[in-house]
């Protein structure tokens, strides 16, 4: 089989990858050496898939299905390996059985969800709540000596790029400055150290087997709760922007979200500013226009 990358992994990481990165052009001899080595059979890679892995869907050698997948380094798939064992399936996708070679390309073999049914797919109000639901389950103490980043230092490196970004574009300086002030007020006694999923949303959640929803794709984290949970504030901004209760109607999320996970409401707005400003001038600096004034438009709210 011709492993050919989706074109949404193509652009994502053609925005993103360093000068003289060959991931993409090495990653069909990387899958089969990978599909080769466990005697997988493909079934089909998934379309559209996502902006920072190729997922292929296997079969194993008795049959059951699976799920292969392939990250760069810089995806940081030894981090996701390291935060689906320590949650062991509770909550989130099952890894299954290691390989030696899996450190080495970026691979892991995972449960078979139902790649085509997310939480997004529910009525938005269901969908927050089996969203918020699945997301508790992963707040969970980090392994002793873990070696996640932290949410400081995640977003010290986002911080950097954000005034450099304000920089090259003085319109987007209020908000960036706004945000900023609020990460170094959030970061001075944050309330407790989870791990955390990290990019979480209602298209991380799939249908599952073993339990109804269950979460993928990590880029775990250890710091506080609203931070995971301010990523999930913005899901669907698109159709926030375009109706006019937009700003209210988020203001009754971030209540109700922090209301139900027994989250600090204030500091939950705090890290929603904070995400949606740093995702905003990200999209603007890669060339993504539209998404920047969304998300900026959205951040204006907060």
């Amino acid at each position: 089989m011709v492993f050919e990358p989706p074109q949404r992994l193509v652009r994502a990481l053609g925005e993103t990858a360093p000068a003289g990165d060959d991931w993409l052009a090495r990653l069909p001899e990387t899958a089969g050496r990978a599909v080769a080595r466990r005697e997988l059979t493909v079934e089909r890679i998934q379309v559209p898939g996502g902006r920072s892995s190729l997922v292929v869907l296997v079969r194993q050698a008795d049959g059951t299905p699976a799920v292969l997948k392939l990250a760069p380094s810089r995806s940081r798939p030894e981090s996701e390996r390291a935060a689906l064992a320590h949650w062991a399936g509770l909550g989130a996708v099952q890894l299954l059985a290691a390989d030696p070679e899996d450190a080495t390309e970026g691979a892991l073999l995972l449960e078979r969800l139902h790649p085509d049914v997310s939480v997004r797919s529910l009525p938005e109000a269901r969908a927050l709540l089996e969203a918020a639901g699945t997301l508790r389950r992963l707040w969970v103490e980090p392994p002793a000596g873990h070696v996640f980043e932290t949410v400081a230092e995640r977003t010290g490196r986002q911080a950097a790029a954000m005034r450099a970004g304000a920089e090259a574009d003085p319109e987007t300086a209020p908000l960036v400055d706004a945000a900023l002030t609020a990460r170094e007020e959030l970061l001075a006694a944050p309330p407790e150290h989870r791990l955390l999923h990290g990019t979480f949303r209602q298209s991380k959640v799939l249908a599952g087997e073993r339990m109804p929803w269950l979460a993928v794709g990590p880029d775990p984290v250890v710091g506080e709760s609203a931070f995971d949970l301010a990523r999930l504030v913005r899901d669907r901004v698109e159709d926030l922007i375009a109706t006019p209760s937009g700003p209210a109607t988020t203001r009754r999320r971030i209540k109700r979200l922090a209301e139900s996970l027994e989250v600090d409401q204030e500091r939950l707005r705090g890290w929603t500013l904070f995400r949606a400003v740093e995702s905003g001038v990200r999209a603007l600096r890669v060339g993504r226009p539209k998404d920047g004034e969304l998300l900026l438009e959205f951040a204006g709210w907060l």
